[in-house]
Formats: structure tokens, C-alpha cells, sequence
């Protein structure tokens, strides 16, 4: 429930509990015994699930105070979008209650409620209107919603036509510019470019001087370091940590320091008759793959040690136009660079595509992949992070520096053999002297 303004800014959860059913048909009763009946069922807080179940929260409690701005960190599948849809009010608990004092804003999906049909200008007063915005209020902040966003030229175009750019940037614009007392956001540094990402970052900084409270899930430690204070740690649908946020971001790092050389959707992928009998998706994933083209024998990798990247996947589609990424970060959530493939139209079939990372690129750190699928260039048909996961070990050497370079990359170029010229009588040779001056 929201409470008075009096005490707004202020979050208290307790005993929080998310259960969901997996595959379940859906029941509807038809008598009044059945209803009861299906009550007395309900899982209990207690009750072991089995496999056709899911307790994507459990046990959760926490207080936030007013102008408090708190990170939320997790791998995927740890319940932290779910604990944001509950907050948010887009779904229920099963177990324990929540308690917010004031408006809450939600960014949950950017983009979400756009229709690709209507130009940017109806989409930000449909879109505003959906996230809670009053017609006055987002006429009130319309220039400054699309100079944030720069798209003042296309404004009038249908947004169909807008890049994949301009479409995240326009519709987080919007949902950037309520004014709630809690701003609850999820994930919105995982799309767009650099310059999009810290114009976000500076958006959300903005927020945070004001005096609002934030709760803001990320894979980026960087961005959550400097935006936080404190951070709350969920794994597995359980609250593992709360506190500081640089000593609760090093406990999770080093948590999720392993590796995962591979992943499968589909254990049986050439069977792609039998799969698209019962499967109706445009795609549908089977593998993805490292494998470390290691020169020494041993079992870890090294800067010097290309990496071969292969992705699987079935293509219902004919004649359908695809392009795979595969976007690096660091351990941190630094992005190290985005690898895309040449879009390509592919008939229906499996498509196997492979990617060769060359050695001495990557800098003596961790990694982990985030896969994207897009078709026509924009249009999201897979995005899953933590997808594979690797460390790379620098290898010591006579005279050079060993461990971690300085930046994100440390690419190795090829240098000239050096030419050494002696100095006669303290003077440069005139060759010498003429080269120094070019």
C-alpha cells in the first residue's frame, strides 16, 4: 500500500516471498469446492518445491530510508527483477508484504508501451501517460525529454524508422524525466553506446542529488560504486548480503570469479524437425561455446592465447536476416568491445557461427559474455548476459611487466627493431637530426 507523504522515501520489505509454477496449466474453478479446495493448496512457505516449481524470492528483508540510493547486484536468475516488479506493483507476493511511503517511478523495460506505429512525439505522451506522467507534466518537459534524448529532427517520424539507438534513447528519456520520491531501475547501462551510457549515468546522478531514493539493479560495479553507498546482494532468490557497497561488490566479485566454458538450451539441436514441431519461437538457442586455443598444454589461459567463440542456434525463418553479438565485459561490467557478425540472411535450419578473440588483446582479468540475436539489424530476438564466463592469465616473461596492464586492453602491436645511432662528439648525425624533426 502507499502511505502519506509524511513519511515518503521510505521502503520497509519483510518476509518476502515470490513462488511461481513452471508449465502449469492454467485453472480456472468451476464450483466452490474446487475454489477451496485450490486455497488449501497454495505452496506454503515452508513446503519443499519440486521441479515443476520455483521460489524465485525467499526470506527477503531489508528497510530503505529516505534519499537512500541502494544497488542491487545478483547473477541472472538470482530474483532481482522479480523484487522489482513486487516493489513496482506489476506483480504479487506470495508470501510477506511490502510497505512504500510515496510514488514510485519504475524503468524497468525501456521502451516498454512504444508502438512502433505512432511517431515520437505520440509515443512520449503514451509512453509518459503509461509510466504515470500527467498530459501537463510531460507537455511541461517535452523539449527537455527529446534534447536529452536528440532526436529533435526525427520527432514527427514514426519510430519504426528510428535506429536502435534513437529508440533506447527516447524512451529512457522518458522514463528519466518523472519525478517520483522512489525511482526504481533495472538494467538500463545494458544497451546503447558509450556516450548513451554515461549521459544515463549523469541522469541518474542527477536524480540521486535531489534527494530521491533509488534502488538500482546493474551488472555494472563501476556504474553501482559510483552511484551507491550501499548495496544488497540477492543469489538464488535469498538475500546473501547488505551493506557497504564497495565491501558487499567485493564479496560478489569474487563469488562470481568461475568460469563457464560452455552453455546448451538444446541437447539435441540437429533434430531440428522435432524441435520445431513443438516450438514456435523465430529462434531458439542450442549452444554457446569457448575454447581456448592454448599453445603450452596447460589449463589456464593466457594473454597470449587466442580464444575460439561458437554460437548454435535454430532459424525457423526463411530467408531471415540475423546478426550475432557477443559483448565482452570485464569483471567489473566494463565493456572490453562488442563483436558482431556481418548480417547475413540465413534459410531455416541450424546456423552455426564462430568467432576467433586473437591473443595478446585481452588485459589479465575476468570476463564474461552477454549474447545478443537481432534481426533486420534492431529488432531483439535473444539477449541473455552471463552467458560464458573465463579468466585470462598474463605470463611472466625476461624484462617485462607482469600481471595487469593499465587499461581495459593491452593489444600487442608490432614495434620496429629498434636503431641505435651512436653520438659523435655529442652530436646527432644529421639523418638524426632531420627524423627528430618530422
Amino acid at each position: 500500500m502507499t502511505h502519506s507523504i509524511e513519511n515518503r522515501g521510505i521502503i520497509r520489505v519483510e518476509n518476502l516471498g515470490k513462488f511461481y509454477r513452471l508449465g502449469a496449466e492454467r485453472y480456472y474453478p468451476t464450483t466452490l469446492q474446487d475454489a477451496v479446495t485450490r486455497i488449501w493448496q497454495r505452496p506454503s512457505q515452508e513446503g519443499v518445491a519440486d521441479r515443476s516449481s520455483l521460489w524465485a524470492l525467499r526470506d527477503i528483508n531489508f528497510e530503505v530510508e529516505s534519499g537512500e540510493i541502494v544497488g542491487i547486484i545478483g547473477g541472472n536468475g538470482a530474483g532481482k527483477s522479480t523484487l522489482l516488479k513486487i516493489l513496482s506493483r506489476i506483480t504479487r507476493p506470495t508470501t510477506g508484504h511490502v510497505d512504500i511511503y510515496g510514488r514510485v517511478g519504475s524503468l524497468l523495460e525501456v521502451g516498454t508501451g512504444f508502438n512502433p506505429e505512432l511517431s515520437g512525439r505520440e509515443n512520449v505522451f503514451l509512453n509518459g501517460a503509461i509510466l504515470g506522467m500527467r498530459r501537463r507534466e510531460i507537455e511541461r518537459k517535452f523539449d527537455e525529454i527529446v534534447e536529452f534524448a536528440e532526436v529533435g529532427r526525427f520527432i514527427d517520424t514514426p519510430v519504426k524508422h528510428y535506429s536502435s539507438g534513437m529508440y533506447m534513447r527516447l524512451a529512457f528519456s522518458v522514463a528519466a524525466h518523472l519525478e517520483p520520491e522512489i525511482l526504481v531501475i533495472d538494467e538500463v547501462l545494458a544497451v546503447g553506446d558509450f556516450s548513451f551510457q554515461k549521459k544515463c549515468l549523469g541522469r541518474m546522478s542527477a536524480v540521486a542529488r535531489e534527494g530521491r531514493t533509488v534502488l538500482f539493479v546493474s551488472h555494472n560495479m563501476i556504474a553501482l560504486r559510483s552511484l551507491c553507498a550501499r548495496a544488497i546482494w540477492i543469489d538464488k532468490g535469498r538475500l546473501v548480503m547488505d551493506g557497504e557497497i564497495n565491501e558487499v561488490v567485493n564479496r560478489y566479485l569474487q563469488h562470481e570469479k568461475s568460469s563457464c566454458y560452455e552453455k546448451v538450451w538444446i541437447h539435441n539441436g540437429e533434430d531440428f524437425e522435432a524441435s520445431a514441431s513443438v516450438e514456435t519461437r523465430e529462434i531458439e538457442l542450442v549452444s554457446a561455446r569457448l575454447i581456448p586455443q592454448k599453445s603450452d598444454g596447460s589449463d589456464r589461459i593466457s594473454v597470449s592465447d587466442p580464444i575460439l567463440l561458437q554460437f548454435e542456434y535454430i532459424n525457423r525463418v526463411p530467408d531471415n536476416l540475423l546478426q550475432v553479438s557477443f559483448v565482452l565485459y570485464n569483471l567489473e561490467g566494463i565493456c572490453i568491445f562488442n563483436g558482431r557478425s556481418i548480417p547475413t540472411r540465413f534459410p531455416a535450419g541450424l546456423i552455426r557461427q564462430s568467432c576467433l578473440i586473437p591473443g595478446g588483446l585481452l588485459n589479465d582479468d575476468s570476463y564474461r559474455i552477454r549474447l545478443v540475436i537481432v534481426r533486420d539489424t534492431n529488432v531483439g530476438l535473444f539477449d541473455e548476459d552471463n552467458v560464458l564466463s573465463f579468466e585470462v592469465h598474463d605470463v611472466e616473461r625476461e624484462g617485462g611487466w607482469f600481471g595487469k596492464w593499465i587499461g581495459v586492453v593491452r593489444p600487442d602491436f608490432e614495434w620496429s627493431i629498434p636503431v641505435v645511432e651512436p653520438i659523435k662528439g655529442g652530436v646527432l648525425s644529421p639523418l638524426s637530426s632531420e627524423r627528430d624533426q618530422c
